[in-house]
């Protein structure tokens, strides 16, 4: 048994699910790694894209599909020491088969199915623990709101100076809406900005392999006001310099949380729902429904409030640092090695008999 733990992540990523799952599990799996584990990926589809851009040197196990027959030949009771999903599409089942008794972490949103881990992290708002009655084993722990949302250090690092600087005029805008940029969705917003805001900037992110990168990359060349910036390693940075965001209701909404900045927030799958409609109740964002009809008036209502609305700006950029602090990858690192550790001592403790 390796001295330091072997944990596999198996995640999703594709066009139609984007790129969060990935970059979520690679802000705990890091976090991991500073405290002594040894991480690796399974290399599913869509995965090994988005660890090129984002974690060129973390180590992949490479497989067909992330189902349970790849995922038992992949994961043999020699290689890894502890398992991470963040993939809805894998049951309870599929987490027992693969696991094999190993200690298991799986990242979720949803509350809507059975789960077979030791520890479920789930950091929306809105989440409690009776939602999960009935759906994880007696004795799994629950690592429940932002408190354990897995956001990258270099947002929290940046946290004083950006909490300084929400009070005064709007100057530039940051829009992120996935980095596969699902439906497009970016360029209908700038359809929407780009006659109402003069001469604001604003800096688009996306990943290399959204469809839409070309039009937008065009459209930027004619823009002087728009800079697209293609898997960015400064994402910290572009936000605390923001003064608005549009972004998507995923995992980015706590980066924007840590560092109070006022957003229009798009729904833009169902498991987004509940976290944007418990942000919005909070004061700490305005949510919009992408495919709602209405969509280009709500968006410009949204937008036009923070805009022009100073006072709503500051009272929304401290409602916001109140949700999230940045540290919950630490949090959620310290808790999950915890277990992986349990079943490794007792063995250690255990005399050989033989």
């Amino acid at each position: 048994m390796s001295l330091r733990p072997r944990i596999l992540f198996a995640v999703d990523a594709g066009p139609d699910v984007g790129g969060g799952h990935v970059m979520r599990s690679l802000t705990l799996a890091r976090a991991l790694a500073e405290r002594g584990a040894n991480c690796a990926f399974l290399l599913g589809p869509g995965v090994e894209a988005v660890l090129n851009a984002f974690a060129p040197d973390m180590p992949r196990v490479p497989v067909e599909n992330i189902d349970t027959e790849a995922l038992m030949e992949a994961t043999g009771p020699e290689a890894f020491d502890a398992l991470a999903f963040d993939h809805y599409g894998l049951s309870a089942e599929d987490h027992r088969d693969v696991a094999r008794g190993r200690p298991t972490l799986v990242i979720d949103d949803l509350a809507d199915r059975p789960l077979g881990a030791d520890m479920v992290v789930d950091s929306g708002p809105q989440r409690r623990s009776e939602d999960y009655q009935g759906l994880i084993p007696a004795g799994a722990r629950l690592l429940l709101g932002p408190a354990y949302a897995p956001v990258r250090p270099e947002f929290a690092a940046l946290r004083s100076q950006a909490l300084g600087r929400r009070t005064g005029s709007v100057d530039r805008v940051l829009i992120s809406l996935g980095l596969t940029d699902v439906g497009g969705i970016t360029g209908r917003v700038l359809d929407r900005l780009r006659t109402r805001i003069g001469s604001i900037a604003l800096d688009v992110v996306l990943g290399s392999a959204a469809p839409s990168r070309a039009g937008l990359e065009r459209l930027a060349r004619h823009d002087p006001r728009l800079t697209v910036h293609v898997d960015t390693q400064e994402m910290a940075r572009l936000t605390a310099e923001a003064d608005i965001a549009i972004g998507a209701a995923g995992s980015s909404a706590w980066e924007r949380c840590v560092l109070a900045l006022p957003s229009v927030m798009l729904v833009l799958a169902d498991n987004q729902r509940p976290a944007a409609q418990a942000l919005s109740g909070l004061g700490a964002a305005i949510a919009i429904e992408a495919a709602d009809p209405a969509f280009d008036q709500a968006f410009d209502r949204a937008f036009l409030r923070l805009y022009t609305d100073a006072p709503a700006r500051v009272r929304m950029a401290g409602k916001s640092a109140e949700v999230c602090d940045g540290l919950g990858a630490a949090r959620t690192a310290d808790a999950f090695l915890e277990v992986v550790a349990a079943p490794r001592q007792r063995a250690a403790a255990t005399p050989d008999l033989g």
